[in-house]
């Protein structure tokens, strides 16, 4: 009796709103109808379109008969990611939507590629990308991240011929082309030579100063203990990474990437077993599927693809961990990590109305401390990265005050002595996504999961050479290797053979 009662007043309602019934109730097909219903690809599409159709007039009907209520009479969740991708990238930072952008541009013809992008965090407020001081460097003393960021700047300078969108502003990453100034003091010089000779042998327009030259370009600065100066003369300096972070994701998804708010919770997969030359059995694992969880939730919805892009940041390592990477006992090769974590650093905001003035660079202390021009009216941001056996706790983005009083500050008045009478308006912390191994990117498939790839393990670049790493990232998957950057060198094999890639200008 209930159940006719419920059909009857379904009837009811479609009459009041004059939908069809055939068309939206099934309780209230009749049998001929369904005999007569087609399932070709047409009718489906025919029949799907009017249902949306319908479906919204009754959305607008019910909320103009009760104004004022948010209820919804059809309750449909938001955000559901599609149940089939081709590619599930795993963070939607700058790295992941370069990703997404470079393999809609590189696709052949239009949908092509079904590419998913899926982001926990939709505010964005623990994000390295937007957490992060925005600025780009060539001056590295490896030649692959040399070249990431020479092509990443030319990627920047003609931004709008690439990320422009029709009908949309133009990008205006508010690029300041101060250049970076590294100095160095006796023991460290000769190294500052030998970086500046593979810069100019590749291309970078970089130039040497003396502790006299140096003086005499910035003469706000103290030559004290400084042998050697680098300064960059192009490509440099510093932009407004947010800026950046939607341009990226504007432009790719007016070219039809999915855009998903919610986390992924872990991997369907297949498994088979190879062995090594040494006879070992290694288990190679393929996903299947993605779980993701929606927003204040316990519901998720699998995603079916056929490869996956690792991209998380500072929590690659973790998503790696959900489908068995790194969780043994360093017993096997298939038990070593992905030897990326989470660092936190902080960046505090300064006035200083007689600190250097609109020509400061980008400067880089041999102690480790460092500062840029922040705007106009005497404002600079800085920083410095502690040393390992005071890493502080990342469970949270609190700031650390007494850091700044008692490491950063001595070495900046030391440096420019005009910041004796700074102060410090305001600070902010962020996330590395830290590489333990040599702090160099980890890019590529993962030798035991078949069809993850990973760009990751950045540690403070990851902003800077976001443009170059998601193209190289796309021409691995979509034409099988490198195509215009050979970062062969950046893959899984030196973390298992232990040979590290070591940068030696981190900052």
């Amino acid at each position: 009796m209930a159940a006719r009662q419920k059909l009857l007043s379904t009837v009811s309602a479609c009459r009041a709103l004059n939908i069809p019934s055939r068309r939206v109730c099934h309780g209230c097909i009749n049998t001929h109808a369904l005999r007569s219903f087609t399932t070709s690809k047409s009718a489906r599409h025919d029949f799907f379109k009017d249902l949306e159709s319908q479906i919204k007039v009754f959305r607008e009907k019910a909320a103009a008969a009760m104004p004022g209520s948010d209820w919804n009479p059809i309750d449909l969740t938001p955000g559901l990611p599609p149940e089939r991708a081709d590619i599930v990238i795993v963070g939607g930072g700058v790295v992941g939507w370069s990703i997404a952008y470079w393999l809609k541009r590189k696709e052949r013809m239009r949908d092509a590629v079904r590419v998913l992008v899926v982001e926990k965090d939709p505010t964005y407020s623990q994000a390295s990308t937007v957490l992060s001081a925005g600025g780009i460097r060539q001056q590295f003393s490896l030649q692959e991240n040399i070249l990431l960021s020479m092509a990443s700047a030319d990627f920047m300078r003609n931004i709008n011929e690439h990320l422009g969108v029709v009908n949309e502003d133009p990008v205006d990453l508010q690029f300041n082309h101060s250049g970076y100034l590294f100095l160095a003091s006796e023991d460290v010089a000769h190294i500052m030579e030998e970086n500046y000779e593979t810069q100019r042998s590749v291309g970078a327009k970089v130039t040497l100063f003396s502790p006299s030259q140096l003086k005499e370009r910035f003469p706000w600065i103290s030559t004290d203990g400084v042998a050697l100066a680098s300064y960059g003369l192009e490509n440099e300096g510093w932009f407004d990474p947010w800026t950046l972070l939607n341009a990226f994701r504007r432009k790719a998804m007016s070219m039809g990437v999915y855009q998903c708010i919610g986390e992924v919770t872990g991997f369907k997969y297949s498994m088979h077993s190879a062995r090594t030359m040494d006879g070992d059995k290694v288990p190679i694992k393929r996903i299947n599927r993605v779980n993701v969880r929606m927003p204040n939730s316990l519901e998720y919805q699998p995603v079916e693809c056929a490869l996956v892009v690792n991209a998380a940041g500072a929590n690659s390592g973790k998503v790696a961990g959900m489908i068995g990477v790194g969780t043994g006992h360093n017993q096997s090769f298939a038990d070593i990590p992905v030897p990326v974590e989470p660092r936190k650093r902080y960046i505090y905001v300064l006035h200083c109305p007689d600190g250097p003035g609109l020509d400061t660079p980008f400067l880089i202390d041999y102690s480790g401390v460092y500062f840029r021009r922040e705007g106009l009216g005497g404002n600079y941001i800085a920083g410095m990265s502690p040393e390992e056996a005071e890493e502080p706790d990342t469970s949270n983005l609190e700031v650390d005050h007494d850091f700044f009083q008692e490491k950063v500050w001595p070495l900046l008045a030391h440096r420019v002595p005009a910041f004796e009478s700074l102060k410090v308006s305001s600070a902010w912390a962020g996330y590395y996504d830290y590489n333990t191994f040599d702090q160099n990117g980890i890019l590529g498939l993962h030798p035991l999961v078949s069809n993850m790839y990973f760009a990751t393990g950045f540690s403070g670049h990851g902003l800077q050479q976001s443009p170059a790493v998601g193209r190289a990232i796309a021409e691995l998957i979509l034409d099988g290797g490198y195509q215009t950057i050979d970062l062969s060198a950046l893959d899984f094999r030196r973390i298992y053979c232990q040979e590290p890639m070591l940068e030696r200008n981190i900052v």
